[in-house]
């Protein structure tokens, strides 16, 4: 990241009746990612599964590519962390799916510069809601 950025922190939720294993598979399924995430294209990577160590490169819908690693995945926990970039702005990403009685609730804390912090929310609001839905 380039010196200097300011750095931030934040978390967004969205909760609603999809149940956790239905959500946890559109995430796990990076070829579901373009029906809930309506900034997504396509997710061009070797692998069709998240995994640790997965490594690739997600477009827009304006055609915008931006590289990504995965950290981490724990299935068991419904939990996976990842690391974007598009040039000198990168992003480190935590996701989570949690079950509760009517759904669930799934969660995103960002971390990077705020300014492309901030620039991403509204979309990834917009994300998390519509992956909560049936």
């Amino acid at each position: 990241m380039p010196r200097g950025s300011v750095m931030g922190r934040l978390t967004l939720r969205a909760t609603g009746p999809a149940r956790p294993e239905a959500v946890w598979r559109r995430y796990a399924c990076v070829d579901q990612w373009a029906s809930w995430s309506p900034q997504i294209r396509a997710v061009h990577t070797a692998g069709r599964r998240l995994t640790a160590g997965m490594s690739g490169t997600v477009e827009s819908v304006v055609g915008l590519r931006v590289a990504f690693v995965v950290d981490s995945v724990d299935d068991d926990h419904h939990i996976w962390t990842w690391r974007v970039r598009l040039g000198a702005a990168g992003l480190r990403l935590r996701h989570d799916v949690r079950g509760h009685a009517d759904g669930s609730t799934t969660s995103l804390t960002m971390h990077g510069p705020w300014l492309v912090v901030l620039g991403y929310a509204p979309l990834a609001r917009l994300a998390l809601r519509r992956l909560v839905r049936p």
